[in-house]
């Protein structure tokens, strides 16, 4: 599963209806071109392919104050909406999720109930433990990695991240179970996203022809 599309259908999310800049300007913000695959180019080519694909209503709008043609402003359609849940259940119980796809889902995970995410993590270290027993059926880690010559170090890399990977889990868990930030239903949400017109301290300031659509 690639992290683009849930982490720009979950910025158009938050905004209500954005243009492709808005959207660019929030993943550098969050951080996202450095820990994804969200980059400029990959960021509008997901917009448009997903305004194609009818998970995303395109809106032409006023000639854009920099120049050129009219911007395109992108507002979340039911398929999308259904689209952004779906991507972001599937990456919060997946044990094997790469690092940018989970670190996607943490960053909306407040978009779900507070039960539905410790349900869904739950879920995560249920998977992470099954592989684990799994793998050390055949492979036990504590007579050391040499057992198996130096490929022994590849298993014992992959058990080792299973067993980070549930201690973390577990303690995500706890603090959301301890009453730990502001999930769907509970409040006023944190805010993650900046204002139009807000200054970015994070941009990478980097040109793309896409900014000006």
């Amino acid at each position: 599963m690639s992290a683009i599309r849930m982490l720009v259908l979950g910025a158009v999310r938050q905004h209500g209806r954005a243009h492709g800049y808005q959207v660019r300007n929030d993943l550098e913000y969050w951080g996202a071109h450095e820990w994804s695959n969200a980059k400029p180019g990959s960021i509008y080519h997901a917009l448009k392919q997903m305004a194609k694909q009818g998970l995303l209503h395109a809106h032409e709008i006023a000639p854009s104050t920099a120049g050129g043609p009219p911007r395109t402003e992108y507002e979340m359609t039911k398929e999308g909406d259904e689209e952004f849940f779906r991507l972001l259940r599937e990456a919060l119980t997946a044990y094997d999720q790469k690092m940018d796809t989970l670190s996607g889902a943490i960053g909306f995970i407040v978009e779900l109930s507070r039960e539905e995410a410790v349900a869904l993590l739950t879920e995560r270290v249920r998977g992470m433990e099954d592989w684990r027993s799994a793998v050390t059926g055949y492979y036990t880690p504590e007579e050391g990695p040499g057992q198996l010559g130096h490929i022994g170090e590849i298993m014992n890399l992959w058990v080792a991240s299973a067993d980070f990977g549930v201690d973390w889990t577990r303690g995500l868990i706890a603090r959301i179970e301890g009453g730990a930030y502001t999930f769907a239903g509970e409040g006023e949400p944190f805010v993650g996203v900046l204002g139009e017109g807000e200054e970015n301290p994070y941009a990478t300031g980097e040109p793309h022809e896409g900014d000006l659509g």
